[in-house]
C-alpha cells in the first residue's frame, strides 16, 4: 500500500511541462478563481486544457480549516456532497465529508475527470479494473437475479469478483486523479475516531454514475446523487429520504 506525505513539496509547485509557473492559491476562494482561469469555458479533456497543470494547481493549495469549515457538514453513517462552486455548468467543485469508517461503493465517473485532494484526516483509495464484460443488474429489487447484458447477443456472462489494481492511502494535502480510462475506484475513511474531508473537482459535472458489486462485478445505477449543502447552507430541497436514495455510500465496518 502506498502512502503519500502530508505536505506539498517544492518540486510539486512547478511541473516540467508547464509553460508558466503554476500559481500557489492563498486560500480556497483564490483556488476557485484560478480554476476558472485554467478551465475557461471548457473543462478537462478538451484541447488546450492540461490535466497535470490543473492537478498541480489543486496540489499547491494548502488546506486551511478557516477556508472550508463552513462546508464541513457531516451526516451520520454516510458521506455528504457539499457544493463549493458550480463552475458555470462546466465543472463542480465540492467538499465531501466522510464520517469515520464510511466509504463509497465501487463506481465509475460517467465519463468525467475527477481530481481529489485531502483537506483533513485520511482516505484510502482502491482502484479496480473494468469487468471483462459489463453485467447490468435490474434496478427493481423484485425482479430476481436481474438481467445479464453483454456485447454478444445470446451470450451468458458468468459473474466474477472485481479485480483490485492498487490501494493508496492519501493523507492531508495529498492529491489524486481518476477517470474512467484508468478504471473504477472506491474511496473510504479508514479512521475509527475521526471524520475526513476531501475537495473534489468533477468536469464535466454529473448527477449519477454506475456502481459495481465487488463480489459479482454487476453494475447498476447509483440513483441521483444530490448535494447535501450548497455554499455552506444545508439544502431544504434535499430531505433525508431523497438524499438516502443515492446508493453510493457504504459502511466499511
Amino acid at each position: 500500500m502506498t502512502s503519500y506525505p502530508t505536505h506539498t513539496t517544492l518540486s510539486a509547485l512547478v511541473t516540467p511541462a508547464a509553460k508558466e509557473p503554476i500559481p500557489i492559491p492563498a486560500n480556497l476562494d483564490e483556488l476557485v478563481k484560478l480554476l476558472y482561469a485554467e478551465l475557461g469555458s471548457k473543462g478537462l479533456g478538451y484541447e488546450g486544457v492540461d490535466v497535470d497543470r490543473v492537478q498541480a494547481l489543486m496540489s499547491n493549495y494548502i488546506s486551511n480549516e478557516d477556508d472550508w469549515k463552513e462546508y464541513a457538514l457531516f451526516d451520520n453513517n454516510r458521506y455528504t456532497r457539499n457544493l463549493v462552486d458550480d463552475g458555470n455548468g462546466k465543472f463542480n467543485l465540492m467538499i465531501l465529508a466522510w464520517p469515520e469508517n464510511v466509504g463509497s461503493a465501487i463506481h465509475d465517473h460517467s465519463g468525467a475527470h475527477c481530481i481529489m485532494k485531502i483537506l483533513d484526516g485520511e482516505l484510502k483509495e482502491t482502484q479496480y479494473d473494468w469487468p471483462d464484460k459489463l453485467i447490468t443488474e435490474s434496478d427493481h429489487p423484485d425482479s430476481g437475479v436481474g438481467s445479464d447484458n453483454s456485447d454478444d447477443e445470446g451470450e451468458k456472462v458468468t459473474a466474477s469478483p472485481m479485480r483490485v489494481k492498487k490501494e493508496t492511502t492519501l493523507c492531508r494535502n495529498a492529491c489524486a486523479y481518476m477517470s474512467d480510462q484508468l478504471g473504477l475506484h472506491k474511496v473510504s475513511n479508514p479512521l475509527k475516531t475521526k471524520g475526513s474531508l476531501s475537495l473534489h473537482l468533477y468536469t464535466p459535472p454529473f448527477e449519477s454514475c454506475r456502481i459495481f458489486n465487488e463480489c459479482s462485478s454487476k453494475a447498476r445505477s447509483s440513483g441521483k446523487c444530490v448535494f447535501y449543502s450548497a455554499k455552506g447552507r444545508k439544502l431544504e430541497s434535499c430531505p433525508s429520504a431523497t438524499y438516502l436514495g443515492c446508493s453510493l455510500t457504504t459502511n466499511s465496518g
